[in-house]
């Protein structure tokens, strides 16, 4: 029994810090939702500023796109071409991809110094890539919209996760400690 262990350890080691690392993350994110009242359909400010950040990036092709709020749920309407094509919620700013990203960093360890400008720069481009998604979404679904399904439902979230796996694949391979050393 105790072999195998040893010879597990570096998963099982993986693991733990994946775990310990994705339930703090989450925890905190939790606990920062709770000030925010569903039922009242009080939107977070996260998810406020992706929509409107989504809208700016529409504005460069309709200047008319603009939010609204949802008075169903707790989300922002997202109008395109005075359309509403899109209902933003919490689910929808990638916060949750974020925290899964950042797991994966702390778990696959590299220095704290290159961990420390990596998960800012990782975040960073998940949100760029994330507003960038909606508003392609967003137009998208205006032109075609008996693609819904396969946009939002397929498309779209293939392209958010592809993105953070690359980013995954740059960590291994560049910055973790299990990068192979670079030959000069």
């Amino acid at each position: 029994m105790e072999s195998l262990f040893t010879v597990y350890r570096p998963f099982l080691s993986f693991l733990l810090r994946f775990i310990v690392s994705y339930t703090l993350l989450t925890l905190i994110y939790q606990g920062y939702l709770q000030q925010y009242d569903a039922s009242k359909k009080e939107v977070d400010r996260i998810t406020y500023h992706v929509a409107e950040q989504s809208k700016w990036i529409l504005q460069f092709f309709d200047e008319t796109a603009h939010t609204a709020p949802n008075n169903k749920e707790a989300g922002v309407k997202l109008f395109y071409h005075n359309t509403w094509i899109a209902r933003i919620i919490e689910g929808c700013n990638a916060v949750s991809v974020m925290i899964l990203f950042t797991a994966f960093v702390l778990a696959f360890r590299g220095t704290w110094q290159r961990t420390l400008w990596f998960v800012p720069l990782g975040i960073g481009l998940i949100h760029l890539a994330n507003i960038l998604r909606i508003a392609l979404l967003a137009i998208a679904l205006y032109h075609y919209p008996a693609y819904e399904h396969a946009l939002h439902g397929v498309l779209f979230p293939m392209v958010i996760y592809g993105f953070v796996f690359l980013l995954w694949m740059v960590w291994v391979n560049r910055f973790s400690n299990y990068a192979a050393p670079s030959t000069k």
